[in-house]
């Protein structure tokens, strides 16, 4: 395993004091870094699912909204934190702050493992298939090479490509990536927006509204086999719901990836927890139009068995006609592009302060002649690309949102314990509504994540299993320091 190693790099390691990450960032910047890492593909495909588990408009529309809430929540409670420390590394530093090395380890190793890579290569991927519009050759179905069980397709070596590239860009300086982000968001906000508006003026139609609200809360689940819709409720019901609730999450998530750079963003005390409010609720209100948008436009029953799951594509070719699919390829590649650069970006500051502290290789903690890690973002980029290869990242974002859930819940718990270890630290802001509003996420993540623990056991136990797994890499790391 690649952590495993770091018993052997990390002995005596000290740290350059003249190498300074720049603050070269601003609240724009920040804000359109939260909003580009959390759209990516999903606004444009997990509304079929939260169909075929739900069956209800108005459930769609509720699961939509209150994971953006919580989302919205979960970030308002983070500007305490990312005002207190305003330096690179952002959650994991939160986490060593509030609790231990042990626990901020474990979510680097997750981070690192799981997490950010897998979301990397899912998203590069994603972008990948879609490419595959507009240049067939690039198909997943174009098998280059395979031995054995391995194949290895165009749509890989696609995906690798971009993550290489965008790591490349990423690797010259924070002003390559943060123009790249800044850009690539605003194109990818006016191009939703503008598809947003062209289906509610053009494309919506009464009678498939009117359907979709028809008995609005009666609650069914499709039934892929028989392709029958099957009525449910009680516990079924809440089952449904948490399904629903893994792809909408997955979907809003990414929105810490600017805490994880504070060390570069101006006035960190203000911009960080600013752009955490205001990147979460843009793309909340996003979401949330894109889907009353689709149920303006598309039966019901056509949302929730679109093929391969892609409402946009259906969307728009009721909107544009035959043209829409090639709109909705070229949309789905500029945001997963810009998705990516964002976590790519985000990312390697971890590592480069796990590094700092003797958790992770030590030349990750060294910048290049551009005052950025390059190194940790290259080690990110390669374990990426690998996850890319194996075709079973898929598998791993199953694993993800468990963990993510589990984290957020500690970093913001982290808060209620850090007014008491630190009483009369600086706190420039404070969390909104503390302490009803964070208590009230980490009961509802709580839920959430017991209930998916208990219905997708056999993906969300991997998952815990994996975060777990560091616990013995971490002692034996420690061990070889001392």
């Amino acid at each position: 395993m690649f952590f495993i190693s770091l018993a052997i790099f990390n002995t005596n390691f000290m740290q350059d004091e003249n190498q300074n990450l720049k603050r070269e960032l601003g609240l724009l910047d920040g804000t359109m870094l939260v909003v580009g890492s959390m759209i990516g593909s999903g606004i444009f495909i997990v509304s079929a699912d939260i169909a075929r588990q739900v069956g209800s408009t108005a459930w769609l529309l509720l699961i939509w909204l209150f994971s953006g809430l919580i989302t919205v929540i979960a970030a308002v409670s983070y500007g305490e934190l990312s005002a207190m420390f305003p330096k690179a590394g952002g959650q994991y530093v939160y986490l060593k702050e509030a609790y231990n090395k042990l626990i901020a380890f474990l979510y680097g190793w997750s981070f690192f493992g799981v997490i950010q890579t897998g979301t990397i290569a899912a998203v590069g991927v994603a972008f990948s298939k879609f490419a595959a519009y507009l240049v067939p050759f690039v198909s997943d179905e174009n098998v280059l090479y395979e031995i054995g069980s391995f194949k290895l397709n165009a749509a890989q070596l696609v995906s690798i490509f971009t993550i290489i590239l965008l790591t490349y860009i990423n690797s010259r300086g924070v002003k390559n990536g943060k123009m790249l982000q800044t850009v690539l968001t605003i194109i990818k906000i006016a191009s939703l927006i503008g598809l947003i508006i062209f289906g509610l003026t053009m494309g919506a139609k009464a009678e498939i509204w009117n359907a979709n609200w028809t008995d609005v809360w009666a609650t069914k689940s499709f039934n892929a086999a028989t392709g029958d819709w099957l009525p449910i409720s009680g516990t079924a019901l809440i089952t449904g719901i948490s399904a629903a609730m893994v792809g909408s999450l997955f979907s809003s998530d990414a929105w810490n990836g600017v805490t994880f750079i504070a060390g570069e963003i101006k006035n960190p005390q203000r911009n960080v927890g600013l752009s955490l409010f205001l990147g979460t609720f843009i793309v909340t209100f996003i979401y949330v139009l894109a889907n009353v948008m689709y149920v303006a436009v598309i039966p019901l029953e056509e949302i929730a068995t679109a093929k391969s799951d892609r409402v946009a594509v259906v969307a728009a070719n009721y909107i544009f006609g035959n043209i829409g699919t090639l709109i909705i390829a070229i949309m789905i590649m500029i945001s997963t592009f810009a998705c990516n650069n964002g976590l790519i970006m985000a990312g390697a500051r971890v590592y480069y302060t796990m590094a700092k502290d003797g958790l992770f290789f030590k030349k990750a903690a060294h910048l290049n002649e551009f005052s950025v890690p390059a190194w940790a973002l290259w080690a990110q980029c390669i374990w990426a690309s690998a996850l890319c290869l194996t075709g079973k990242y898929g598998d791993l974002l199953d694993f993800v949102v468990i963990i993510v859930l589990i984290f957020y819940i500690l970093t913001i718990y982290g808060i209620f314990i850090l007014r008491k270890k630190q009483p009369d630290a600086e706190r420039p802001y404070k969390a909104i509504g503390y302490p009803l509003l964070p208590l009230f996420y980490i009961v509802v993540a709580s839920a959430i994540s017991i209930s998916l623990l208990i219905t997708k056991f056999s993906t969300c136990g991997w998952g815990v299993l994996i975060m777990l797994a560091g616990i013995p890499v971490y002692y034996i790391t420690k061990g070889k320091e001392q």
